[in-house]
């Protein structure tokens, strides 16, 4: 069936939009946000980066506990554009080298993820891949690009064009 190479394809498309927008972060509003509740325009951009890498956990790993011991992971605010970059396209390159080494059979075998050592879900790594990779990045690319708008800077055109170009 080959689902590696199917799949990288995808993760190829949507992770070049997915730097697209990233590239239109201004330093100057790392900071902002359009609401208290919600993410800076940082630590979006820097959740995207994230997520890249987690492509290439997910198929080198049989778990992930994103609350050891009772402790949320750190979650990274970059300071600067060209951080966010520089980490989006090393765990781009590692995600796509782990999608173009993973055989048939082991996108098919179980990933967990764990909260505090609780079952989050238990998922077979392609299913994994395709939610909480592709399609969350999807999800925070969206967000960004209405951040984007909100700060007047331009909208890249992503699946089509945008109102900007």
């Amino acid at each position: 069936m080959n689902i590696g190479p199917a799949l990288l394809s995808e993760f190829e498309h949507e992770m070049a939009g997915a730097r697209t927008c990233v590239e239109r972060v201004p330093d100057d509003r790392l900071g902002w946000r359009p609401h208290p509740k919600s993410a800076t325009m940082g630590r979006l951009a820097a959740h995207l980066a994230e997520l890249a890498g987690f492509a290439e956990r997910t198929l080198t790993t049989e778990s992930f506990d994103m609350r050891p011991g009772g402790t949320a992971l750190p979650a990274l605010e970059a300071g600067s554009r060209a951080q966010i970059l520089e980490l989006f396209d090393r765990n781009v390159a590692a995600a796509r080298a782990a999608i173009a080494a993973t055989r048939d059979a082991e996108w098919m075998e179980p990933w967990t993820l764990l909260a505090n050592g609780q079952l989050v879900f238990r998922l077979p790594r392609v299913a994994v891949v395709r939610n909480s990779v592709l399609n969350h990045s999807i999800h925070h690319r969206a967000q960004l690009t209405v951040y984007l708008r909100l700060t007047g800077v331009a909208v890249p055109a992503l699946y089509g064009p945008s109102a900007d170009e």
